[in-house]
């Protein structure tokens, strides 16, 4: 079994995906087949009653007939040049979903974004990735997956030496690190669109 194979989903329409929004599960409108960094196949969507963006990781219908492209970026939301006003998304990789649902919401925001590259080294070219260097904010996404993993625990732990701010958005119950527990944190496992907005008054201000 290859890689595209296992993340396989042989199903029919329609494509259902979590709405962190609704909080439910629903049908994705508008399904467009998308590639992860690490190549994996996502279908991105809108959610039938709030209109949000969906994402789902997996193979699915939407990618019938079609294969990982060489440049691989994530469907509409590849980021462009980057600036000290970008926001640094900061997730493991199993929360995938939910990062890009708060970049998409964040773009409609008016505030630009950066998604960390989890199984990427933040240390390249005997250095500190640009991203790290160049964004003057982070989103740090709290949760089981982002405590354990070491390359997101880097990427704070930088930004936490810079003196750059640190917003937590915390999607799952869980004490954020000691290091950055003061930071100031949002529960998106409750209001979605309540915490969002504070968030949004939190990396403006």
């Amino acid at each position: 079994m290859n890689d595209r194979d296992e993340y396989y989903n042989e199903e029919d329409e329609p494509i259902e995906a979590y709405c962190v929004r609704c909080r439910e599960t629903v049908e994705m409108e508008h399904p467009q087949p998308v590639w992860t960094r690490r190549g994996l196949p996502a279908t991105r969507g809108e959610c039938p009653d709030c209109g949000g963006t969906v994402f789902r990781m997996g193979r699915t219908a939407a990618h019938s007939g079609s294969s990982r492209p060489e440049a691989v970026q994530v469907g509409q939301t590849a980021r462009g040049k980057l600036t000290q006003d970008t926001a640094y998304i900061n997730y493991a990789e199993a929360d995938a979903a939910i990062a890009e649902q708060i970049a998409d919401d964040l773009q409609k925001a008016g505030i630009a974004v950066w998604l960390h590259e989890e199984n990427s080294d933040v240390h390249w070219a005997g250095g500190v990735h640009p991203a790290l260097k160049e964004c003057s904010r982070m989103v740090y996404l709290l949760s089981p997956a982002g405590l354990t993993s070491a390359s997101v625990e880097a990427a704070w732990k930088f930004f936490r030496e810079k003196g750059k701010r640190i917003v937590i958005a915390q999607i799952e119950p869980v004490a954020p690190p000691d290091p950055i527990r003061r930071s100031p944190r949002f529960d998106f496992s409750g209001e979605y669109k309540s915490a969002f907005r504070q968030m949004v008054q939190a990396l403006s201000g």
